[in-house]
């Protein structure tokens, strides 16, 4: 299948589009951008920067990608956004580059849904199969796991990680770090309940769901602390593995500023 290209798009020559790409109207392509196979641009979609996007990907009308970072120390270093395969970002989404603060690269794995006018900050990494609602913001240097849920109009802190499985409710406020599998909520968010509806979509075990229940109930309702809630849970053997997870999370969030594992800056 051969590409397409609507007339009045702007690609620059030296961009790479593989078999298959359809460009509408109005798009503008710069010349570092690679583009895989079957990638459908919708009308003005601007791609820019140092871009690299992987196949069957859609991209709806007011799409950015690679612009600048919206960070004051930036000096216009040559950073990097890459984006996996399949998936669909809805009208008006941004995903900016990255700094040079971290690895250089901005990343947005495969299969992830992200509505209208949500925005991926710099240094950002989202995983695989992550669904990010309308005007979803996250703040430089976020991470977000595979499979994780964000609601509308959530805002997420600079340095925050979002854990795998998790659910953000919407407007939602997250300053900390939301553990796996988790649903959280409020202002700023903290973790209600555990995220059964997900949990049984994606085949969970019975038995690691009731633990993950009984795990949340000591840790979040008893508040019985980390080593005694893990000596209950074990009894005597190894921990399950989805339990494990959240444990060890749990304990890289502590380490970090205000419950944010990954913010090791030191106070001003």
């Amino acid at each position: 299948m051969a590409t397409i290209i609507a007339h009045t798009a702007v690609v620059d020559p030296r961009a790479e589009l593989d078999e298959g790409v359809r460009v509408g109207h109005h798009c503008v392509i710069g010349p570092h951008v690679k583009i895989g196979r079957d990638t459908r641009l919708e009308n003005n979609v601007t791609i820019v920067g140092d871009s690299t996007l992987g196949r069957e990907n859609h991209l709806f009308p007011g799409v950015v990608i690679g612009a600048e970072p919206q960070d004051l120390s930036y000096q216009g270093t040559p950073t990097r956004v890459i984006i996996g395969d399949s998936n669909v970002l809805r009208e008006s989404v941004t995903v900016n580059r990255a700094t040079e603060k971290e690895d250089g690269i901005t990343r947005l794995g495969s299969n992830c849904y992200l509505m209208t006018c949500s925005h991926i900050a710099h240094d950002c990494k989202v995983g695989d199969r992550v669904i990010m609602a309308n005007n979803v913001m996250l703040g430089g240097h976020v991470h977000v796991e595979h499979d994780a849920t964000l609601s509308g109009g959530c805002a997420v802190h600079h340095f925050a990680s979002i854990g795998c499985y998790s659910f953000v409710s919407g407007l939602s406020r997250v300053l900390h770090d939301v553990p796996p599998y988790m649903l959280v909520e409020g202002f700023p968010a903290r973790p209600r309940t555990v995220n059964v509806v997900a949990l049984k979509r994606k085949n969970f075990s019975s038995q690691a769901i009731k633990a993950l229940m009984e795990a949340y109930r000591l840790l979040y309702r008893s508040k019985v602390g980390m080593e005694h809630a893990r000596d209950i849970l074990s009894n005597g053997q190894p921990l399950l593995p989805e339990v494990k997870t959240l444990f060890d999370f749990i304990e890289n969030s502590q380490g970090g500023r205000h419950g944010r594992g990954r913010d090791r800056r030191k106070a001003a």
